[in-house]
């Protein structure tokens, strides 16, 4: 089974999962889901991953992009993460991105602030999840919710009005 980075000593126990396995995994945990405009999620996951991948994340992003909404969704659980062949970055990484029930922003966003390789995944999410083409489908008030939801995010991110092209400065905070 092929992983996608050098485990770590502990990691190398079992193999990790490959970028294919997880997104297969992914795929499965959300089957039958459906996004705000009653799309596939699965479209969801892809377009977060492949903006991972155009922003140069490393496959450790990649996999966890696939995963980003997984805990949070109830898709996968936590305990299922804390056991998954996948490096301690990737789950780290999908941890800090899983929002969690009654939390504040503020937190949230400097979790994922703290978390080396984080940053680029919220921002590939929120990319998609704010793309006019998507929003264009929802009623008024539940657009212009997640506009100012989806910025006041970027705005704590230092997201607000650049786009990073490259993962180098994130992957390496």
């Amino acid at each position: 089974m092929a992983s996608y980075e050098t485990p770590s000593a502990p990691e190398a126990v079992r193999p990790l999962l490959s970028l294919a396995e997880v997104e297969e995994l992914a795929r499965r945990a959300h089957a039958g889901q459906t996004d705000k405009a009653g799309r596939p999620y699965n479209e969801h996951l892809a377009a977060v991953a492949a903006g991972v991948r155009e922003r140069g994340g490393s496959e450790e992003q990649i996999a966890a992009a696939w995963l980003h909404d997984a805990v949070e969704d109830d898709a996968l659980s936590e305990e299922w993460l804390a056991e998954a062949a996948l490096s301690k970055a990737t789950k780290a990484m999908v941890r800090a991105v899983t929002k969690r029930l009654g939390e504040p922003v503020e937190e949230y966003t400097a979790r994922i602030l703290a978390t080396p390789g984080a940053l680029l995944i919220k921002e590939s999410d929120l990319a998609h999840n704010a793309d006019p083409a998507r929003l264009a489908v929802l009623d008024t008030t539940t657009r212009e919710r997640l506009t100012a939801k989806y910025a006041r995010v970027r705005a704590l991110l230092g997201l607000d009005g650049c786009v990073r092209r490259s993962a180098r400065t994130d992957s390496q905070a």
